[in-house]
């Protein structure tokens, strides 16, 4: 007796349960299946919208200070390398993207050893490939990176030896203290002022500056 089907996908699937099939035959019907396949899966990927994945470009934030209140972990850990232009004692510019070195403070440059400091790090990076390891941002785009020499060595840690920098406990976890000379808390005394908060100290420091016309 006649089967009577639907439609032709019907016809097809009753044909292959009713009697079996040459090797030729199954070689047509598979490249039947996968040709239906083939055009399924374009149509799928074609009707999809693409989405492209964020890209993060420090370059493109505006530089500002460091806030530790705002600060953020990056959720993949990204890496500048290149020449480094010197900004001042724990701060450098690599391949346009400003970077405030890990775990210490140096003097600003207006501040008692501050030019010092800026030579100091001058002198480390001059001639060197600097690599830049992101671990945080602050709101306000300052990026906040490990850094090293081509050699191996702590960018950070070389300042601090220098005694041109102090170990900041709160973001470093204390890795650099034990590498601070005698008196370098003493020499910097405003950074010290400003890693215990007062503030005020920095202040009394500016207004007398101003008084004296500098």
């Amino acid at each position: 007796m006649a089967l009577k089907c639907p439609t032709n996908y019907s016809c097809l699937f009753q044909t292959l349960y009713t009697r079996k099939l040459s090797a030729l035959e199954f070689f047509i019907v598979l490249l039947i299946f996968i040709f239906i396949a083939f055009f399924i899966l374009k149509w799928v990927r074609f009707e999809s919208p693409s989405r492209a994945p964020a890209i993060h470009n420090p370059a493109r934030q505006r530089s500002a200070p460091y806030s530790a209140e705002t600060g953020r972990v990056f959720e993949q850990v990204e890496t500048v390398v290149g020449r480094a232009y010197v900004i001042d004692g724990d701060s450098i510019v690599i391949q346009k993207t400003q970077i405030r070195l890990f775990g210490i403070d140096a003097p600003e440059l207006k501040h008692p050893y501050g030019k010092k400091a800026k030579w100091a790090l001058l002198n480390l990076c001059k001639g060197q490939e600097i690599r830049a390891k992101i671990l945080t941002q602050d709101a306000h785009g300052r990026t906040v990176a490990h850094c090293f020499l081509g050699d191996g060595r702590d960018l950070s840690a070389e300042m601090v030896k220098q005694g041109l920098s102090i170990d900041w406990p709160k973001f470093s976890g204390g890795i650099y203290r034990e590498l601070e000379i005698p008196d370098a808390r003493q020499k910097m005394w405003l950074a010290d002022a400003r890693q215990k908060g007062r503030m005020q100290v920095w202040e009394n420091f500016e207004q007398t500056k101003v008084s004296e016309g500098e």
